[in-house]
């Protein structure tokens, strides 16, 4: 991890030669400042519409709300984002003074077209596109919790403070205004046309309602290193070639990915934490991946031939279905640690060694929340039939028709709210594999 890190502070002192620094503080800050330390700025949007390409935007500890308090930011030029400074900026520790996008139900209806809670969109143009840029997103907490709605009681275990995650148009009407956003935590989007490179590191993904990160990139390399996911839906890290002439490289490497939730609660389809797509090179290595819902790594998105993955020493214990999903042809191969060796060789493998299973998941204790850990290895999932007893059914049943009815799902939690201030707890859990104390 110290390689990478190096690396991205290399790359990002060449880019930033002339870069400005431009200084958030919700605390100490007003707009009519210059955004310097000494007299900040106090919202971040404000930093956004004055910074120019490469500029660096350093953050103090708060709850950014966005605009008008619409719980989103966009970033339409390649600028940096680090959080975790305390409100004088003498101090940074992401895990201390706390920088939280932190979006709440009753602004849902502010979206405005935004599918990410910080939305990369730039020039759509190859022209106008910028190009050798490095954008870092570092030290920002994400949690979608307090947006997303939540049923009173179905699916709640004792002791939680919420009931199972839903999706529009139900909500739970006495506690959310409106349903759920169902966004990206980190989007970029398609058709974005800038060349240069992206890091998303010392981050904190948590109750996201759609996937964590999910990155479009166009040209340059992509790196996802020493973040936590935990408690997100569908998947967690998800990374495109919107370029589809070229291929991207992207690695990543020392996260802890837990808990990814399926797209619905009949636990039925994804639940990944990480995932490789057509023309992208994958480096995937010393993450931790577990307690997802259906597969720790799925490599069945796309053709194989197309895409290369790396995926080396990590830790996987307890993903529900399957450690690693991939197309071998012509069927989908679900393999846990064990298995591993069978798929080397396999389409678009380079290589898939030093993954080990981990027999003993006491190590996480005090770190993960025990309630919510132990609801989830307790979940119990029942589905009941009931068909129509009209005549329509008998006369399916003479021809040999498929019978008509209703299917009731049941399940015991689906993606409940995880104390967001816990996820943190996860950085330095295991020595050489996860997300480490920032530095």
């Amino acid at each position: 991890m110290k390689k990478s890190l190096l690396m991205v502070a290399a790359l990002l002192a060449i880019t930033t030669l002339s870069a400005k620094d431009i200084f958030v503080s919700l605390a100490t800050g007003k707009n009519k400042n210059p955004g310097t330390k000494a007299a900040p700025y106090k919202n971040l949007w404000k930093a956004l519409a004055v910074a120019k390409n490469n500029d660096v935007i350093h953050i103090a500890e708060g709850i950014y709300p966005g605009k008008m308090k619409c719980g989103w930011f966009k970033l339409e030029k390649p600028v940096s984002l680090f959080g975790g400074y305390s409100a004088d900026f003498t101090k940074r520790d992401p895990l201390k003074f706390k920088t939280l996008f932190q979006p709440r139900n009753e602004h849902n209806d502010k979206k405005a077209g935004a599918q990410g809670i910080l939305h990369i969109e730039l020039a759509k143009s190859p022209m106008n596109a910028p190009k050798g840029f490095h954008i870092v997103i570092d030290g920002i907490i994400f949690d979608d919790g307090f947006a997303s709605s939540y049923h009173a009681t179905k699916g709640k275990p004792a002791g939680f403070d919420t009931g199972m995650w839903l999706e529009g148009p139900a909500m739970n009407k006495a506690a959310d205004k409106f349903p759920s956003a169902n966004r990206y935590s980190i989007h970029t989007a398609s058709a974005s046309r800038g060349e240069g490179d992206l890091t998303i590191q010392n981050c904190t993904f948590v109750n996201g309602s759609n996937y964590a990160v999910n990155v479009n990139w166009y040209k340059g390399k992509v790196a996802i290193l020493n973040n936590v996911f935990c408690n997100n839906r569908m998947l967690s890290v998800n990374v495109n070639c919107s370029n589809g002439r070229g291929k991207i490289d992207w690695e990543c490497a020392y996260n802890t990915i837990l808990f990814t939730w399926s797209r619905l609660n009949d636990l039925a389809d994804m639940g990944f934490a990480i995932r490789n797509n057509t023309n992208c090179n994958a480096n995937i290595h010393n993450n931790i991946i577990g307690l997802n819902v259906l597969t720790g790594f799925d490599n069945t998105k796309g053709n194989p031939k197309q895409k290369k993955t790396k995926l080396d020493n990590n830790i996987f214990f307890l993903n529900r279905e399957s450690d690693v999903q991939m197309t071998v042809s012509p069927s989908i191969a679900k393999v846990k640690v064990d298995g591993f060796e069978d798929l080397e060789g396999t389409d678009g493998i380079e290589s898939i060694e030093g993954n080990i299973d981990l027999k003993d998941p006491s190590i996480f204790k005090g770190r993960i929340n025990a309630q919510y850990l132990n609801a989830f290895l307790s979940m119990k999932y029942s589905e009941k039939t009931k068909l129509d007893p009209g005549k329509c059914n008998a006369l399916r049943s003479v021809l040999g028709l498929p019978l008509q009815g209703t299917i009731t799902t049941k399940c015991d939690m689906y993606a409940n709210r995880y104390p967001w201030g816990e996820a943190l707890n996860l950085f330095g859990a295991v020595k050489d594999y996860g997300a480490q104390l920032p530095k």
